[in-house]
């Protein structure tokens, strides 16, 4: 995890430069991907655009359009699709710059919007966090994002086979889709994570070891990086409920139904990293305690030896005048005593409960 979030924070600062100075990376040295989706309740149509010189006029009477553009990489290519639809310099900053907090501001034609969308690796078991931006028009949704692979494919489905009332919404009604993806997004997050947490559980039933509170530490970590992501999207669909976009339309009613979901997220979120704390606690314990029975056996070995060294040294002085020397029995009689001595002291151990 250490690692790929360094690859994510150095990313960020990358990006942090101004949109004109953006940088080329490695593999996304291509071209950002543009597809285009309009829409209405009897039509449809999808199509790939090579630049944003190259796109219609949209949208047409009576339809809604989408424009996906995924890769933030190529500077000239956002400016000229910025350019195009009017977006001003210090939101396409914003874009271009993949550390923002989740927020949304209103510029006047157009509703800026900046997400956190979270995702599970199952291959390396970690969590992956990307930026998706949306600038929404009256009738026109425009999404920006980092790279391929989202959580929109359900939505994208819903609007090619004309299923449910997608289609016959506006603009306003896809961008609350697409948010409420994120959000789920995050259900199955923190599911996810749930499920480890059983498995640590189980671990911490059955004898912690070392590894454990690495786990522990490693899934802490996790979920204060979710909790940073989470939070500020709590505020963001709380302006969107409130603002004039979305308050006095159909969909205001969804959005209140989106922000009862955002808070569902925080208190899971809540929830875990409460049972994480109570976790590390019960591991320290458990460490402890296995910690206090060795001193308990070594504490026990050592006093049942001390009178037997008493016992020891005291014929081992060798003094002339040492009447048991020279009995013919004195070895094994003492070694008699000092054998009884440890059962009446193991004895009388277990009778106190200290075995």
């Amino acid at each position: 995890m250490s690692r790929n979030r360094k690859k994510r924070i150095s990313r960020h600062l990358r990006m942090s430069i101004p949109p004109r100075e953006a940088v080329q990376e490695g593999e996304k040295a291509g071209k950002p991907e543009m597809t285009l989706m309009t829409f209405s309740g009897s039509t449809f149509s999808e199509r790939k655009v090579p630049s944003p010189g190259e796109l219609p006029e949209i949208p047409c009477e009576g339809e809604t359009a989408w424009i996906d553009i995924t890769g933030l990489h190529d500077a000239p290519f956002l400016a000229e699709a910025a350019e195009k639809f009017g977006i001003h310099p210090l939101v396409l900053e914003d874009i271009c710059n993949t550390g923002q907090r989740a927020k949304t501001e209103d510029y006047g034609d157009y509703q800026y919007i900046v997400v956190k969308m979270v995702t599970w690796d199952e291959e390396n078991g970690q969590i992956e966090v990307e930026q998706v931006s949306f600038v929404l028009f009256e009738n026109l949704l425009i999404t920006f994002q980092e790279r391929p692979g989202d959580l929109f494919e359900p939505v994208r489905q819903r609007l090619r086979q004309g299923k449910g009332r997608l289609r016959r919404q506006g603009a306003d009604y896809l961008t609350y889709s697409l948010l409420d993806a994120i959000v789920d997004g995050y259900f199955l997050l923190i599911e996810k994570i749930g499920d480890q947490v059983e498995a640590i559980e189980g671990e911490l039933l059955d004898g912690p070891a070392t590894e454990t509170s690495a786990k522990i530490h490693e899934l802490r970590r996790e979920m204060i990086f979710l909790r940073k992501a989470a939070w500020p999207l709590r505020d963001a669909v709380s302006s969107l409920e409130r603002g004039d976009r979305f308050a006095g339309s159909a969909t205001a009613v969804y959005m209140r139904d989106l922000y009862d979901h955002v808070i569902q997220v925080i208190d899971g979120i809540e929830t875990i990293r409460d049972i994480l704390a109570g976790m590390l606690d019960i591991y320290l314990s458990s460490v402890s305690n296995r910690m206090n029975e060795v001193m308990k056996v070594l504490t026990i070995i050592a006093t049942i030896f001390i009178p037997l060294t008493f016992i020891a040294g005291v014929y081992g002085m060798n003094f002339v005048f040492m009447p048991e020397l020279e009995w013919k029995w004195a070895y094994p009689a003492v070694l008699g005593v000092m054998v009884a001595t440890a059962l009446w002291m193991l004895a009388f151990f277990r009778k106190k409960g200290w075995l």
